[in-house]
């Protein structure tokens, strides 16, 4: 399918390339990085060199000036590596941590921080989950504290993707005791600074090929000009951020779904049980269908939205109907994938395991499904209408 008018020509010869990138480069080496928890930091600036990490930024500040359609091939292409771990941590430097940089920073904060992140030669992180808030942005506990030209940081974030190994993040913090996300703000922060400790490298059941960690910061002192836009509005310019993370999100959803369903569909057709075809194929044949359906559905409404993100709207019910949508139906077609397989498909030595334990988290990262639901029901108003029911 083409998908008019969503991808060009130049679209889809973008997509051939960084598939074989991908084939090249990636896939051959997946069971190793799974492995060892972590992927070569050398990555980075290979793909900085290819200009996939700045494939939609402007090129004043070292991107590709490509349009936000790029980003959506990249997203799917990475997740056909048949891992979520690397693409995730590469994610996180394309479309989590730096984009608040080109829309809230300084020319001096895009020098230092956003096109290193771009070549690839500074890994970024963002940090906005702490051990005892997660989706509730607006009660962290993180803290920065004003003193003269600097910030004195005091605090610990969980799930840094990137952590152990990122050179700086994008920090959301308290910085005054302004009740809710008014006192909330944004901060660059080098992670080599005196004070910044990784407490620990997490063990997680999926996505292992990417390293994540928790970060604590004590006492850490960062020039006040690192403050990323307004101070006070950063619970508003996280929530910007997020829009662009969950869309991106669903993008790479739909193409982890796409290559699960593939896999499948191969093994499938060749599989022999007992010396004979797989016993009552058309079974099989439905299953298919039905998960090509389910894909091809999801498919057209994050390219609806993408669209609509791309010419500038934020269309934040349709983002978090679009990842909601896409998460789901991702582990719904990794889970039927892997009853295709069989016993086959709980073996390690087959990747439909790894994409079944990838795409849970799609459900919880950038916004757990309950989070996605209680946005989608404001936009609607059913709030009000809750509150009807209430009295």
């Amino acid at each position: 399918m083409s998908y008019e008018p969503y991808f060009t020509d130049e679209h889809h010869e973008l997509r051939k390339t960084v598939r074989k990138f991908v084939e090249k480069e990636i896939t051959p080496y997946v069971a190793e990085w799974e492995k060892d928890g972590i992927f070569p930091r050398d990555l980075f600036k290979r793909m900085g060199d290819l200009g996939y990490l700045g494939l939609r930024y402007p090129e004043e500040v070292g991107g590709q000036g490509w349009d936000y359609f790029a980003g959506v091939v990249f997203a799917e292409e990475m997740a056909r590596s048949g891992v979520g771990g690397f693409p995730m941590a590469i994610a996180v430097q394309t479309d989590m941590a730096t984009p608040p940089v080109l829309e809230f920073g300084t020319d001096e904060q895009k020098e230092t921080y956003l096109k290193p992140a771009i070549r690839g030669e500074k890994i970024a992180a963002i940090g906005i989950s702490e051990p005892n808030h997660g989706s509730d942005v607006a009660s962290i506990e993180t803290r920065a504290r004003r003193d003269g030209d600097t910030w004195i940081i005091n605090g610990a974030k969980t799930f840094i993707t990137n952590g152990t190994r990122a050179d700086f993040i994008t920090l959301v913090v308290r910085t005054s005791d302004a009740p809710g996300h008014k006192g909330i703000s944004m901060i660059l922060v080098d992670l080599d600074l005196p004070g910044v400790t990784v407490a620990k490298k997490l063990d997680k059941l999926g996505m292992r090929s990417s390293d994540t960690a928790e970060l604590v910061f004590e006492d850490v002192r960062v020039p006040y000009t690192n403050l990323l836009g307004v101070e006070g509005k950063g619970f508003m310019q996280i929530m910007w951020e997020l829009q662009g993370e969950r869309l991106i999100g669903a993008a790479g959803s739909v193409g982890m779904a796409d290559y699960a369903y593939e896999l499948a569909r191969d093994y499938a057709r060749t599989r022999k049980q007992f010396y004979q075809e797989i016993a009552n194929f058309q079974v099989i044949s439905h299953l298919l269908t039905e998960m090509k359906t389910e894909i091809e559905v999801v498919k057209e409404m994050t390219y609806a939205t993408a669209y609509r993100f791309g010419r500038g709207e934020i269309p934040a019910k349709e983002i978090s109907m679009a990842k909601l949508a896409a998460a789901k139906m991702a582990h719904w077609v990794a889970d039927r994938a892997l009853q295709i397989f069989g016993g086959n498909g709980y073996m390690m030595e087959y990747p439909i395991q790894r994409i079944w334990r990838d795409t849970r988290l799609y459900r919880i990262g950038g916004g757990t499904d309950e989070i996605m639901k209680e946005i989608i029901a404001k936009t609607m108003g059913l709030e009000e209408y809750k509150e009807v029911v209430r009295r």
